[in-house]
């Protein structure tokens, strides 16, 4: 989640807002401070469905209450256009607004704090150059003493690390630069890190796995549970283009990041890879397990009455669903992300050729969806099962979301099967 996302209102008196200089328009300048915004999923975070680009209001809720991201636009009064370019830096760096009050790391500065200034400069002056939007948006709404903004100082006292990115001289350029954006803008870890109960990202267990928006966020370091290992083509191919033939769609909360980062330079896309893939480290595909592990149950029957059509593997992705033994939703650690497709199903893409899968959140009840993804489980994967209070556990939670990452759109950009990947 990107940019600037305020605390709750002050009770100091507001400096006066002035229109801040906007930087010289310099084209070079412009479409990289754009793609580096892209990078850092700026558009999707503060910008409401039919909503205004960057006009803010975008709730994000969190289990200390709902926080509401603001306005980056450069409107003098709702957003960002009385800022500086320091006082925008320092937002970055120190997680601050411009009068000097701390944010809340819903903003996650602990990440954008490795920007350098340079990336910084050109993403403000991108922003500077939109169109200005009058957008004012609820307070956030939190619980005590979260509410009280000077809390945060403690917060960052225990878990705020400043400071820039350090290269690894022993390491080559792209993998470097692959972990200066999936560390920095990329901000990787706010969704695939598992966070204390303070909300801050547990120290040693960098990428191992976490939650976002309803979702389970799957380990992308050794811990990997992908059926199919990751290489640098196939990384490259998803982050572009949302899909890729052995990994599946995304979905969820990473449907939007896959959409920006269509916008990406290549380049970029593959540094990330680069890092990512050495992180996971390189081992042998899985082998498809064989029939006879699963026993026929009623989850065997509901697969071959809902599921095996699209799924039996003769209509390739986009446009049929993933062979199921390629699938992380079923060998992966959690069965909250089946239990979400299966319920919620898949938006298409407004206006594009894109995958989809419908929902059936009204046709299934809870024992039969736990008897379908234990089921999935044994039949396609060879990890161990499900426990059933595993599977009780996620999909009461998956319920009780609602959801709440369905509203995205599977997949993220056009897709052109002729093009492939």
């Amino acid at each position: 989640m990107t940019l600037i996302v305020a605390a709750c209102a002050s009770t100091e008196a507001p400096r006066p807002k002035v229109a801040a200089p906007r930087p010289a328009a310099d084209k070079a300048l412009l479409a990289r401070g754009e793609a580096l915004a892209a990078l850092g999923n700026c558009r999707t975070c503060h910008t409401l469905p039919d909503g205004k680009s960057y006009a803010g209001g975008v709730p994000f809720k969190t289990a200390f209450g709902t926080v509401y991201s603001t306005n980056i636009t450069p409107d003098v009064e709702s957003g960002i256009g009385a800022w500086t370019e320091a006082e925008f830096i320092r937002a970055m760096r120190e997680g601050v607004d411009r009068e000097g009050h701390n944010l809340y790391p819903v903003f996650p500065y602990d990440h954008f704090t490795h920007v350098t200034d340079d990336d910084d400069r050109a993403i403000y002056a991108y922003l500077m150059s939109r169109t200005p939007v009058k957008a004012r948006h609820p307070h956030n709404e939190l619980v005590f003493p979260v509410n009280i903004r000077a809390s945060m100082s403690v917060w960052k006292k225990l878990y705020f690390k400043p400071g820039p990115h350090q290269d690894d001289p022993a390491r080559s350029r792209a993998y470097n630069r692959g972990a200066y954006l999936v560390d920095g803008l990329g901000h990787c870890g706010g969704c695939h890190t598992p966070r204390n109960a303070a909300g801050a990202e547990v120290p040693g267990r960098e990428l191992d796995g976490g939650e976002a928006e309803g979702w389970h966020a799957y380990a992308i370091n050794a811990r990997s549970q992908a059926p199919t290992p990751w290489t640098e083509a196939t990384l490259t191919a998803y982050l572009k283009h949302g899909w890729q033939a052995d990994h599946g769609v995304s979905r969820g909360p990473m449907a939007p990041v896959t959409d920006e980062l269509g916008d990406v330079p290549e380049e970029d896309l593959r540094a990330i890879a680069t890092y990512l893939v050495t992180l996971m480290g390189s081992r042998a595909a899985e082998p498809a397990p064989a029939a006879a592990q699963a026993a026929p149950s009623e989850g065997a029957a509901i697969y071959a009455g809902a599921c095996a059509q699209c799924h039996d593997g003769t209509q390739p992705l986009p446009f049929g669903g993933i062979a199921l033994p390629q699938s992380i939703g079923v060998s992966g650690e959690s069965p909250r992300n089946l239990f979400n497709v299966i319920l919620y199903g898949l938006p298409p893409a407004e206006g594009e050729a894109a995958p989809m899968m419908p929902a059936f959140e009204g046709a299934l009840d809870d024992r039969q969806l736990t008897q379908l993804a234990a089921w999935l489980r044994v039949r396609f994967s060879r990890r161990e099962p499900w426990t059933e209070a595993q599977l009780e556990h996620e999909l009461r939670e998956a319920r009780r979301k609602g959801g709440e990452g369905a509203r995205y759109p599977a997949g993220g950009n056009a897709i052109d099967p002729a093009k492939g990947s």
